[in-house]
Protein backbone atom coordinates (compact mmCIF):
# COMPACT_ATOMS: atom_id res chain seq x y z
CA UNK A 1 0.00 0.00 0.00
CA UNK A 2 1.29 3.45 -0.87
CA UNK A 3 1.50 5.01 2.56
CA UNK A 4 1.03 8.63 3.53
CA UNK A 5 3.03 8.14 6.70
CA UNK A 6 6.22 8.03 4.62
CA UNK A 7 6.39 11.59 3.32
CA UNK A 8 9.76 11.05 1.67
CA UNK A 9 8.07 8.88 -0.95
CA UNK A 10 5.27 11.35 -1.63
CA UNK A 11 6.56 14.93 -1.63
CA UNK A 12 3.94 17.70 -1.87
CA UNK A 13 5.63 19.22 -4.92
CA UNK A 14 4.78 16.07 -6.83
CA UNK A 15 1.34 17.61 -7.32
CA UNK A 16 2.63 20.86 -8.79
CA UNK A 17 1.85 19.60 -12.29
CA UNK A 18 -0.15 21.41 -14.96
CA UNK A 19 -3.14 18.98 -14.91
CA UNK A 20 -3.39 19.04 -11.11
CA UNK A 21 -2.95 22.81 -10.77
CA UNK A 22 -5.42 23.55 -13.56
CA UNK A 23 -8.09 21.31 -12.04
CA UNK A 24 -7.30 22.60 -8.56
CA UNK A 25 -7.91 26.20 -9.66
CA UNK A 26 -11.30 25.45 -11.22
CA UNK A 27 -12.41 23.20 -8.33
CA UNK A 28 -11.41 25.87 -5.79
CA UNK A 29 -13.39 28.56 -7.65
CA UNK A 30 -16.51 26.40 -7.77
CA UNK A 31 -16.20 25.45 -4.12
CA UNK A 32 -15.81 29.10 -3.10
CA UNK A 33 -18.94 29.94 -5.10
CA UNK A 34 -20.86 27.16 -3.34
CA UNK A 35 -19.72 28.46 0.05
CA UNK A 36 -20.94 31.95 -0.83
CA UNK A 37 -24.29 30.84 -2.24
CA UNK A 38 -24.95 28.58 0.75
CA UNK A 39 -24.46 31.58 3.03
CA UNK A 40 -27.40 33.30 1.26
CA UNK A 41 -29.79 30.89 3.02
CA UNK A 42 -30.20 32.49 6.47
CA UNK A 43 -31.28 29.27 8.20
CA UNK A 44 -28.41 26.87 7.50
CA UNK A 45 -30.33 23.91 8.89
CA UNK A 46 -32.41 23.94 5.71
CA UNK A 47 -29.41 22.97 3.58
CA UNK A 48 -27.94 20.58 6.13
CA UNK A 49 -31.24 18.68 6.30
CA UNK A 50 -32.19 18.66 2.63
CA UNK A 51 -28.86 18.42 0.81
CA UNK A 52 -27.65 16.15 3.59
CA UNK A 53 -30.42 13.74 2.62
CA UNK A 54 -29.32 13.82 -1.01
CA UNK A 55 -25.70 13.12 -0.10
CA UNK A 56 -26.82 10.32 2.20
CA UNK A 57 -28.93 8.75 -0.53
CA UNK A 58 -26.17 8.70 -3.16
CA UNK A 59 -23.36 7.74 -0.79
CA UNK A 60 -25.45 4.77 0.32
CA UNK A 61 -26.22 3.89 -3.30
CA UNK A 62 -22.49 3.46 -3.94
CA UNK A 63 -22.68 0.63 -1.39
CA UNK A 64 -25.81 -0.78 -3.11
CA UNK A 65 -28.12 0.57 -0.40
CA UNK A 66 -30.89 1.91 -2.62
CA UNK A 67 -34.14 3.64 -1.65
CA UNK A 68 -36.67 5.95 -3.31
CA UNK A 69 -37.02 9.62 -2.50
CA UNK A 70 -40.60 9.06 -1.39
CA UNK A 71 -39.65 6.32 1.09
CA UNK A 72 -36.77 8.42 2.34
CA UNK A 73 -38.83 11.59 2.84
CA UNK A 74 -41.70 9.72 4.50
CA UNK A 75 -39.42 7.80 6.84
CA UNK A 76 -37.68 11.06 7.75
CA UNK A 77 -41.08 12.47 8.72
CA UNK A 78 -42.42 9.36 10.47
CA UNK A 79 -39.40 7.29 11.59
CA UNK A 80 -41.60 5.30 13.95
CA UNK A 81 -43.53 3.97 10.94
CA UNK A 82 -40.44 3.27 8.82
CA UNK A 83 -40.43 -0.17 7.20
CA UNK A 84 -37.84 0.32 4.46
CA UNK A 85 -34.43 -0.92 5.74
CA UNK A 86 -32.55 1.01 3.03
CA UNK A 87 -34.25 4.28 3.98
CA UNK A 88 -33.30 3.71 7.61
CA UNK A 89 -29.67 3.21 6.55
CA UNK A 90 -29.70 6.43 4.55
CA UNK A 91 -31.16 8.42 7.44
CA UNK A 92 -28.41 7.06 9.67
CA UNK A 93 -25.90 8.51 7.21
CA UNK A 94 -27.38 11.98 7.57
CA UNK A 95 -27.32 11.64 11.35
CA UNK A 96 -23.68 10.55 11.21
CA UNK A 97 -22.86 13.56 9.03
CA UNK A 98 -24.58 15.85 11.52
CA UNK A 99 -22.73 14.33 14.49
CA UNK A 100 -19.40 14.69 12.71
CA UNK A 101 -20.15 18.28 11.71
CA UNK A 102 -21.01 19.25 15.28
CA UNK A 103 -17.77 17.68 16.53
CA UNK A 104 -15.67 19.57 13.97
CA UNK A 105 -17.48 22.82 14.81
CA UNK A 106 -16.81 22.31 18.50
CA UNK A 107 -13.16 21.27 18.33
CA UNK A 108 -11.83 22.55 15.01
CA UNK A 109 -10.26 19.11 14.56
CA UNK A 110 -11.00 15.83 12.81
CA UNK A 111 -9.83 13.18 15.25
CA UNK A 112 -9.96 9.40 15.45
CA UNK A 113 -12.64 9.74 18.12
CA UNK A 114 -14.74 11.73 15.64
CA UNK A 115 -14.16 9.12 12.95
CA UNK A 116 -15.28 6.34 15.27
CA UNK A 117 -18.34 8.33 16.37
CA UNK A 118 -19.35 8.76 12.74
CA UNK A 119 -18.98 5.05 11.98
CA UNK A 120 -20.85 4.14 15.17
CA UNK A 121 -23.79 6.29 14.05
CA UNK A 122 -23.80 4.58 10.66
CA UNK A 123 -23.63 1.03 11.97
CA UNK A 124 -25.37 1.47 15.33
CA UNK A 125 -22.57 -0.23 17.23
CA UNK A 126 -19.36 0.62 19.04
CA UNK A 127 -17.15 -2.06 17.52
CA UNK A 128 -14.36 0.44 16.79
CA UNK A 129 -11.43 -0.44 14.55
CA UNK A 130 -11.46 -3.99 13.28
CA UNK A 131 -9.40 -6.60 15.08
CA UNK A 132 -9.65 -9.27 12.40
CA UNK A 133 -8.13 -9.43 8.89
CA UNK A 134 -9.79 -7.17 6.34
CA UNK A 135 -11.50 -8.34 3.16
CA UNK A 136 -9.11 -8.78 0.24
CA UNK A 137 -9.81 -7.38 -3.21
CA UNK A 138 -9.72 -9.94 -6.02
CA UNK A 139 -9.73 -9.63 -9.80
CA UNK A 140 -11.95 -11.49 -12.24
CA UNK A 141 -9.66 -14.52 -12.13
CA UNK A 142 -9.90 -14.75 -8.37
CA UNK A 143 -6.37 -13.44 -7.77
CA UNK A 144 -5.81 -11.14 -4.80
CA UNK A 145 -4.89 -7.67 -6.09
CA UNK A 146 -5.07 -5.79 -2.79
CA UNK A 147 -5.21 -6.70 0.89
CA UNK A 148 -5.79 -3.99 3.52
CA UNK A 149 -3.66 -3.99 6.67
CA UNK A 150 -4.36 -7.21 8.54
CA UNK A 151 -2.78 -6.56 11.94
CA UNK A 152 -4.85 -4.52 14.44
CA UNK A 153 -1.79 -2.64 15.70
CA UNK A 154 -0.93 -1.63 12.13
CA UNK A 155 -4.45 -0.28 11.64
CA UNK A 156 -4.14 1.83 14.79
CA UNK A 157 -0.71 3.10 13.72
CA UNK A 158 -1.82 4.03 10.22
CA UNK A 159 -4.99 5.74 11.47
CA UNK A 160 -2.89 7.70 13.94
CA UNK A 161 -0.69 8.88 11.06
CA UNK A 162 -3.79 9.80 9.08
CA UNK A 163 -5.11 11.81 12.04
CA UNK A 164 -1.86 13.77 12.17
CA UNK A 165 -1.94 14.27 8.40
CA UNK A 166 -5.42 15.81 8.67
CA UNK A 167 -4.72 18.05 11.67
CA UNK A 168 -1.07 19.11 11.36
CA UNK A 169 -0.63 21.23 8.20
CA UNK A 170 3.15 21.37 8.51
CA UNK A 171 3.42 17.61 7.99
CA UNK A 172 2.35 17.87 4.35
CA UNK A 173 2.16 21.37 2.91
CA UNK A 174 -0.32 21.10 0.06
CA UNK A 175 -3.69 22.59 -0.84
CA UNK A 176 -6.50 21.17 1.35
CA UNK A 177 -8.31 19.80 -1.72
CA UNK A 178 -5.24 17.80 -2.69
CA UNK A 179 -4.87 16.60 0.90
CA UNK A 180 -8.53 15.56 0.97
CA UNK A 181 -7.97 13.39 -2.09
CA UNK A 182 -4.86 11.78 -0.59
CA UNK A 183 -6.47 11.23 2.80
CA UNK A 184 -9.54 9.65 1.22
CA UNK A 185 -7.41 7.14 -0.65
CA UNK A 186 -5.46 6.33 2.48
CA UNK A 187 -8.60 5.84 4.57
CA UNK A 188 -10.17 3.55 1.99
CA UNK A 189 -6.92 1.58 1.74
CA UNK A 190 -6.63 1.12 5.50
CA UNK A 191 -10.30 0.02 5.63
CA UNK A 192 -10.24 0.37 9.41
CA UNK A 193 -13.76 -0.79 10.28
CA UNK A 194 -15.69 -4.02 9.99
CA UNK A 195 -18.33 -2.21 7.96
CA UNK A 196 -19.27 1.31 6.85
CA UNK A 197 -15.81 2.25 5.57
CA UNK A 198 -16.96 3.73 2.27
CA UNK A 199 -19.68 5.88 3.77
CA UNK A 200 -17.49 6.99 6.68
CA UNK A 201 -14.74 7.95 4.25
CA UNK A 202 -17.08 10.05 2.14
CA UNK A 203 -18.37 11.88 5.22
CA UNK A 204 -14.77 12.65 6.20
CA UNK A 205 -14.20 14.30 2.82
CA UNK A 206 -16.70 17.08 3.37
CA UNK A 207 -15.94 17.44 7.09
CA UNK A 208 -12.27 18.00 6.27
CA UNK A 209 -13.25 20.82 3.92
CA UNK A 210 -15.35 22.35 6.70
CA UNK A 211 -12.44 21.99 9.12
CA UNK A 212 -10.18 23.79 6.64
CA UNK A 213 -12.67 26.65 6.18
CA UNK A 214 -13.43 25.89 2.52
CA UNK A 215 -17.07 25.34 3.51
CA UNK A 216 -19.10 26.67 6.43
CA UNK A 217 -21.50 23.73 6.45
CA UNK A 218 -21.29 20.24 4.88
CA UNK A 219 -23.15 20.91 1.63
CA UNK A 220 -20.77 19.48 -0.96
CA UNK A 221 -22.83 16.72 -2.55
CA UNK A 222 -19.73 14.70 -3.55
CA UNK A 223 -21.27 11.22 -3.72
CA UNK A 224 -23.41 12.23 -6.70
CA UNK A 225 -20.30 12.57 -8.87
CA UNK A 226 -18.76 9.36 -7.52
CA UNK A 227 -21.88 7.24 -8.02
CA UNK A 228 -22.01 8.38 -11.65
CA UNK A 229 -18.38 7.36 -12.24
CA UNK A 230 -18.26 4.39 -9.89
CA UNK A 231 -16.10 2.20 -12.14
CA UNK A 232 -13.52 5.00 -12.58
CA UNK A 233 -13.51 5.60 -8.82
CA UNK A 234 -12.57 1.99 -8.00
CA UNK A 235 -10.20 1.68 -10.95
CA UNK A 236 -8.25 4.77 -9.93
CA UNK A 237 -8.11 3.68 -6.30
CA UNK A 238 -6.42 0.50 -7.49
CA UNK A 239 -4.17 2.30 -9.99
CA UNK A 240 -2.54 4.18 -7.12
CA UNK A 241 -1.73 0.87 -5.44
CA UNK A 242 -0.47 -0.83 -8.57
CA UNK A 243 1.08 2.03 -10.57
CA UNK A 244 1.64 4.79 -8.01
CA UNK A 245 -0.81 6.87 -10.11
CA UNK A 246 -1.43 9.54 -7.49
CA UNK A 247 -1.76 12.42 -9.96
CA UNK A 248 -4.60 10.76 -11.88
CA UNK A 249 -6.41 10.00 -8.62
CA UNK A 250 -6.08 13.58 -7.40
CA UNK A 251 -7.33 15.01 -10.71
CA UNK A 252 -10.33 12.65 -10.54
CA UNK A 253 -11.21 13.79 -7.01
CA UNK A 254 -10.73 17.47 -7.89
CA UNK A 255 -13.03 17.01 -10.88
CA UNK A 256 -15.61 15.41 -8.56
CA UNK A 257 -15.35 18.45 -6.27
CA UNK A 258 -15.79 20.81 -9.22
CA UNK A 259 -18.83 18.99 -10.62
CA UNK A 260 -20.40 18.59 -7.19
CA UNK A 261 -19.89 22.24 -6.31
CA UNK A 262 -21.44 23.36 -9.61
CA UNK A 263 -24.44 21.11 -8.99
CA UNK A 264 -24.64 22.37 -5.41
CA UNK A 265 -24.70 26.00 -6.53
CA UNK A 266 -27.57 25.24 -8.92
CA UNK A 267 -29.50 23.37 -6.22
CA UNK A 268 -28.99 25.98 -3.49
CA UNK A 269 -30.02 28.81 -5.82
CA UNK A 270 -33.14 26.88 -6.81
CA UNK A 271 -34.02 26.27 -3.15
CA UNK A 272 -33.43 29.94 -2.35
CA UNK A 273 -35.63 31.13 -5.21
CA UNK A 274 -38.49 28.79 -4.31
CA UNK A 275 -38.17 29.68 -0.63
CA UNK A 276 -38.46 33.39 -1.39
CA UNK A 277 -41.46 32.82 -3.66
CA UNK A 278 -43.29 30.77 -1.02
CA UNK A 279 -42.31 33.27 1.65
CA UNK A 280 -43.81 36.19 -0.30
CA UNK A 281 -47.00 34.28 -1.09
CA UNK A 282 -47.60 33.27 2.51
CA UNK A 283 -46.80 36.75 3.81
CA UNK A 284 -49.24 38.25 1.27
CA UNK A 285 -52.15 35.90 1.88
CA UNK A 286 -51.88 34.67 5.47
CA UNK A 287 -51.66 36.49 8.79
CA UNK A 288 -49.90 33.52 10.36
CA UNK A 289 -46.72 34.10 8.31
CA UNK A 290 -43.45 33.83 10.25
CA UNK A 291 -39.84 33.08 9.41
CA UNK A 292 -40.00 30.06 11.71
CA UNK A 293 -42.83 28.70 9.55
CA UNK A 294 -40.75 29.11 6.39
CA UNK A 295 -37.75 27.45 8.04
CA UNK A 296 -39.86 24.45 9.05
CA UNK A 297 -41.47 24.05 5.63
CA UNK A 298 -38.07 24.03 3.93
CA UNK A 299 -36.16 21.96 6.47
CA UNK A 300 -38.28 18.91 5.64
CA UNK A 301 -39.46 17.88 2.17
CA UNK A 302 -42.46 16.32 3.94
CA UNK A 303 -43.85 18.20 6.95
CA UNK A 304 -46.15 16.98 9.70
CA UNK A 305 -48.28 18.75 12.26
CA UNK A 306 -45.88 17.96 15.10
CA UNK A 307 -43.07 19.87 13.36
CA UNK A 308 -45.11 23.08 13.48
CA UNK A 309 -46.22 22.45 17.04
CA UNK A 310 -42.59 22.14 18.08
CA UNK A 311 -41.01 24.89 15.98
CA UNK A 312 -43.76 27.50 16.19
CA UNK A 313 -44.89 26.58 19.72
CA UNK A 314 -48.51 26.43 18.72
CA UNK A 315 -51.31 23.98 19.52
CA UNK A 316 -52.03 20.95 17.38
CA UNK A 317 -55.29 22.57 16.27
CA UNK A 318 -53.47 25.74 15.17
CA UNK A 319 -50.71 23.82 13.39
CA UNK A 320 -53.32 21.77 11.52
CA UNK A 321 -55.16 24.94 10.53
CA UNK A 322 -51.98 26.50 9.12
CA UNK A 323 -51.00 23.45 7.10
CA UNK A 324 -54.49 22.86 5.73
CA UNK A 325 -54.69 26.50 4.64
CA UNK A 326 -51.38 26.22 2.78
CA UNK A 327 -52.56 22.98 1.17
CA UNK A 328 -55.77 24.69 0.04
CA UNK A 329 -53.64 27.37 -1.61
CA UNK A 330 -51.59 24.75 -3.45
CA UNK A 331 -48.37 25.54 -1.57
CA UNK A 332 -48.42 22.08 0.02
CA UNK A 333 -49.88 18.73 -0.99
CA UNK A 334 -51.73 16.88 1.77
CA UNK A 335 -51.24 13.10 2.02
CA UNK A 336 -52.26 10.41 4.48
CA UNK A 337 -50.10 7.71 6.11
CA UNK A 338 -51.95 5.36 8.43
CA UNK A 339 -54.14 7.60 10.59
CA UNK A 340 -51.89 10.62 10.23
CA UNK A 341 -51.46 13.36 7.63
CA UNK A 342 -48.28 14.76 6.16
CA UNK A 343 -47.78 17.70 3.82
CA UNK A 344 -45.44 17.67 0.82
CA UNK A 345 -43.48 20.77 -0.11
CA UNK A 346 -43.84 19.98 -3.81
CA UNK A 347 -41.58 22.79 -5.03
CA UNK A 348 -38.77 21.68 -2.73
CA UNK A 349 -39.11 17.98 -3.52
CA UNK A 350 -39.04 18.78 -7.25
CA UNK A 351 -35.60 20.34 -6.75
CA UNK A 352 -34.31 17.51 -4.58
CA UNK A 353 -35.47 14.75 -6.93
CA UNK A 354 -34.21 16.43 -10.10
CA UNK A 355 -31.34 14.49 -11.70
Amino acid sequence: MASLDDFSTLPPERFDTAPVLKKLASASRCLAELKGVAASIPHQGILINTIGLQEAKDSSAIENIVTTHDDLFRDDTYPELAVNPAAKEVLRYRQALRVGFESVQETGLLTLNHVQEIQAQLERNNAGFRRVPGTTLKDGAGQVVYAPPQDPSEIVRLMGELERFLNEPERFQADPLVKMALAHHQFESIHPFYDGNGRTGRILNVLYLVKEGLLDIPVLYLSRAIVRTKSDYYRLLQDVRERDAWEEWVVYMLDAVEQSAQHGVTMVRAIRDVLLDVKHRIRKDHKFYSQDLINTLFSHPYTKIQFLERDLRVSRLTATKYLDALASDGLLTKQKIGRSNYYINSALTAILTRN
